[in-house]
């Protein structure tokens, strides 16, 4: 196996590999951290979505909040964390849903899903704050207007997506 490209976000590596019929192929596979996908919901049963611009796709999104998952961390720890950065509450209780593959035919990334709730203003000597490359506005939408936008195609994040089956 050989890294051949390394980032803050990811790498990608490239390796041989045997074939049931004895051949070797060559696979290119994108190294990620697990990461959390939040579902904040308010104590009023609406839920919380972001917008934020993804410059691979060169757009402004709607999203529930997630982000990775930092070396030696536990995820629930994470998703904590990632709440209170991305729509600044900070949760009670957070619950693990589902745990999915998004990409597996070449990214190992696993996205871990948490119901948080019990939302609540952070401390005031928080630390948490978006990371830099992040312009995130918070949202506040009923369910049925959530899968309307999926339906109309305003949502188009395939997390976001999933995340709103799991409702």
């Amino acid at each position: 196996m050989a890294i051949v490209c390394s980032t803050r976000v990811f790498a990608v590596d490239v390796e041989q590999v045997p074939l049931p019929d004895g051949r070797t192929h060559e696979i290119a596979t994108i190294r990620h951290a697990p990461c959390v996908v939040l579902i904040p919901v308010l104590d009023d049963g609406r839920i919380v979505l972001i917008r934020q611009y993804r410059h691979s796709v060169k757009r402004i999104l709607w999203e529930f909040p997630a982000g990775s998952i930092d070396p030696g961390e536990a995820p629930e720890a994470a998703a904590f964390r990632e709440c209170e950065e991305e729509t600044k509450l900070a949760p009670s209780r957070v619950e693990r849903l589902a745990s999915m593959f998004p990409a597996p035919g070449y990214c190992d990334e696993e996205m871990i899903y948490f119901k948080v709730t019990g939302l609540h203003a952070p401390a005031p000597d928080s630390t948490h704050a978006p990371d830099d490359d992040e312009d995130i506005s918070v949202h506040p939408t009923t369910i049925a207007e959530a899968r309307a936008m999926l339906a109309r195609g305003d949502i188009v994040d395939l997390k976001t997506a999933y995340a709103l089956a799991l409702l």
